[in-house]
């Protein structure tokens, strides 16, 4: 008889007590599964872009110190939970076994992918097998914990694997850009030359129509081209996200002074709070996906401005956004090709 478990993993919780997993310090990660937990063997981690690029530097580059950060986190805390960024990432993996009383259609030997953060998920790393920084991905030796109530989607047959993986690690943003962007919107999209970026320029293009314009703003004159020469936006131009006055004065440009109905902000660096908020006209809306996004910062900014925006503040999840994420692959070649390129 498995014992019985909460379906948001409140059991698997050390301390403090009384909080989620998300929250937590500490998770029990011992891999015997509750009656309502699934197990999974994990092949490969996506971390968090704003997580990876902490670690990275704090490693300096060097791939082993990478590896000493990432099993210390785990060793700490029981899963993988930057403890500066605050985020995790995803995994894909096999079921491995499944709680005699988890509700739900998976079964031993499905491979998924799952949707909810390593930052709330029990993880062992047996052994770091390869990290490979240019696309966050690691590939390991270990186990993970499923929650009765963790989202998941069972990997397509149509793409490889690492291919689907990269998408799925950003499903929120392109499937938000796609329930926010309406006929008519002049959309923004700042880091729109990355991977959530690209996405999210398709599916705004898309959304917004003809009578629309969207403007992607890339990081550098690279990715920035990397957009433009998928014809994803109206207008294109490379700035630092954290020049909140050079971005205003150049949206205001290409608006005519009417700023944007919707800025989505992709950018995995901090301090772009600012800039997102001055591109944006008052009553439009302001998403951040980025996990470097501080309330704080955003909240304070919008106030110290006098901008009456509304802000949408990285939620990564959305009904479909599996469904979404992966469509656009499917819909668009030219990108599903970049992406084979880039990521897989």
């Amino acid at each position: 008889m498995q014992k019985k478990g909460c379906p948001y993993g409140t059991h698997r919780v050390i301390s403090p007590k009384g909080v989620l997993p998300q929250p937590a310090e500490k998770i029990d990660n011992n891999m015997e599964i509750y009656d309502n937990e699934v197990l999974i063997n994990v092949q490969t981690l996506n971390i968090d872009s704003a997580s990876f690029t902490q670690i990275e530097r704090q490693a300096e580059g060097n791939i082993e110190e990478i590896k000493k950060i990432m099993l210390g986190h785990v060793e700490k805390q029981g899963k993988h939970k930057n403890p500066v960024t605050g985020s995790g990432g995803m995994l894909i993996g096999t079921v491995e076994q499944v709680g005699e009383n988890y509700k739900g259609e998976l079964k031993v030997g499905d491979k998924i992918a799952t949707l909810v953060s390593l930052s709330l998920t029990p993880l062992v790393i047996d052994e770091i097998v390869a990290v490979r920084p240019d696309i966050d991905q690691v590939d390991i030796k270990g186990h993970a914990i499923l929650f009765q109530s963790g989202i998941y989607a069972v990997l397509p047959k149509d793409m490889p694997e690492t291919l689907a993986l990269s998408v799925l690690d950003v499903a929120g943003a392109p499937a938000q850009a796609a329930k926010l962007v309406k006929p008519g919107d002049t959309v923004v999209v700042i880091g729109g030359g990355g991977k959530s970026g690209l996405l999210c320029l398709y599916e705004a293009k898309k959304r917004a129509g003809v009578n629309g314009n969207v403007i992607c703003i890339g990081g550098s004159p690279k990715s920035t081209k990397r957009a433009q020469d998928l014809g994803l936006a109206d207008h294109y131009f490379a700035a630092d996200a954290t020049d909140a006055i050079g971005i205003y004065n150049k949206i205001m440009e290409l608006t005519d002074g009417q700023l944007a109905d919707i800025v989505i902000n992709c950018v995995n660096i901090e301090n772009t709070e600012m800039a997102s908020i001055l591109a944006c006209k008052d009553d439009g809306l302001v998403y951040f996906f980025s996990m470097a996004t501080s309330f704080t910062k955003a909240a304070l900014g919008a106030e110290g401005v006098g901008k009456d925006v509304n802000m949408i503040i990285g939620n990564g999840y959305c009904k479909g956004h599996a469904n979404v994420a992966l469509q656009v692959l499917r819909e668009c070649e030219p990108l599903r090709k970049l992406f084979q390129e880039m990521y897989a």
